[in-house]
């Protein structure tokens, strides 16, 4: 019963009845306008964030409109035509520079062979941010950081967005143009890979070693343009092309690079969305199609598509707050490199990932989060092999789990957050995934975290 119900197939009917009757409750309801900049930039955290980093209506906007929203002092040019009233230049006059400090506990159920458990990371990742307007109508999001691994700074999720805004008749139109460095960074839910649950989570902690390639594949190595729009705002819709963009190694791309994007990788994105007094809903979809060239510049390539389904739902209960997230990606894989040169056992394999996860928040303060994640796939005794820790149990790459999260704010840039991942299944089993005595439970996770915006 179990597996006729995580089977993607049965999955995926589910969701495209829920597409359907979303878009049909959507068609049925008078329109209602998103709150727009009715608040000021210079507020408190919670204008943008129910609890950050998860966005708000506001928050949703914001970023929508190019990060350009500010009340802050500017240097602004205008021209002398006053009835163009055309502003030739407008900076803040302070930089929009901002910090985040993450330092963290990891604990693990049992200690991979060979290595000490309870592991404490200062930091885990430091960011620095350069967020903020541009001109009026172009804003940047640039993150740079370092992480506890490389003991490096590299750089990290960025984004330059132009918006802009008209009427048609009497109805609203957002658009602009996104350019960015990772696949679903741009998007404005909490829904998708980039921004979604869990927000931050154990740098050591052994991880499933399967994933989509919308789900962190191409971030921080590739370079997207792209077009969106937002209709009445109820309707959102995307469309980009990505290039690979890697970050050290050779340039000009030679034979020593991996993965490389033959020509351009397309990238869609398509939502509905509904804004009540209390509530607020969104329904969508997403995908990426990749074609790759395991190694080098030239030759047989591999074929990825990715196709998603999301929903995302918010209740406001005065001064708490319920939101629930749900996503789900199949991925076809047609591997026609490399089964040629004997790096995998089959041909064409599938992929699956579901993320289910509802987050309560208490006045603000307090946060109690808990999710649902599995990942399924085809047999592949060469691209999923047996070994030690990160082995799987018969070339499967199943896993699934929960992750229960309590987090604390004393003050709304300030989050403690303790986290425990408990797994079911792991690289394709509960016992001996690895062939070497290690079950999915030796890597359950206790994560305690502390998390610094300034």
């Amino acid at each position: 019963m179990f597996k006729k119900f995580y089977s993607y197939k049965y999955i995926w009917t589910i969701l495209v009845l829920l597409f359907i009757l979303s878009a049909m409750f959507f068609g049925t309801q008078k329109s209602k306008a998103v709150p727009g900049f009715a608040r000021q930039t210079g507020l408190a955290c919670n204008s943008c964030h129910t609890v950050f980093p998860q966005l708000n209506s506001f928050g949703r906007n914001f970023k929508l409109n190019g990060y350009t929203f500010t009340t802050a002092d500017v240097i602004e040019l205008k021209s002398d035509d006053t009835l163009s009233n055309t502003s030739f230049l407008k900076l803040l006059k302070v930089p929009p520079l901002s910090a985040m400090l993450e330092s963290s506990f990891t604990h693990l159920g049992k200690a991979a062979e060979g290595t000490a458990n309870d592991n404490v990371a200062f930091p885990q990742q430091l960011s620095l941010f350069l967020a903020g307007a541009i001109t009026p109508n172009l804003g940047i999001f640039l993150q740079i950081t370092y992480d506890d691994q490389s003991g490096a700074f590299g750089w990290d999720n960025t984004e330059i967005r132009y918006a802009d805004n008209t009427t048609i008749g009497e109805t609203e139109l957002s658009y602009g143009l996104t350019l960015n460095n990772n696949p679903t960074v741009q998007d404005l839910w909490n829904t998708t890979p980039a921004w979604g649950y869990p927000f931050a989570s154990s740098s050591v902690a052994p991880t499933p070693g399967a994933a989509t390639l919308v789900d962190g594949g191409l971030a921080g190595q590739s370079l997207g343009l792209g077009a969106f729009a937002l209709w009445n705002n109820l309707i959102y819709g995307e469309f980009s092309v990505y290039r690979s963009a890697f970050q050290g190694g050779a340039h000009p791309f030679d034979a020593t690079v991996s993965g490389v994007i033959q020509g351009v990788a397309p990238y869609w994105r398509l939502a509905l969305q509904q804004q009540f007094t209390d509530n607020y809903i969104s329904v969508g979809t997403f995908g990426l199609m990749a074609n790759t060239i395991p190694e080098g510049i030239s030759g047989t390539t591999n074929k990825f598509t990715d196709f998603g389904a999301d929903l995302q739902y918010e209740l406001n209960l005065g001064s708490d707050a319920l939101s629930v997230y749900a996503s789900y990606i199949h991925e076809k894989q047609e591997l026609n490199a490399t089964f040629a040169s004997e790096g995998s056992q089959n041909k064409t394999n599938d992929l699956n990932q579901i993320k289910i996860n509802a987050s309560y928040f208490f006045l603000q303060r307090l946060n109690l989060t808990l999710g649902y994640f599995a990942t399924s796939g085809t047999a592949d005794n060469v691209l999923y092999p047996s070994g030690a820790l990160n082995g799987n149990y018969g070339g499967k790459p199943d896993s699934d789990g929960l992750i229960a999260e309590f987090g604390y704010l004393p003050w709304l840039n300030t989050r403690f957050s303790l986290q425990y991942v408990f797994y079911n299944k792991f690289n394709g089993a509960s016992a001996n995934y690895d062939g070497f005595g290690r079950d999915a439970a030796h890597n359950n996770t206790i994560y305690f975290l502390t998390w610094f915006m300034f």
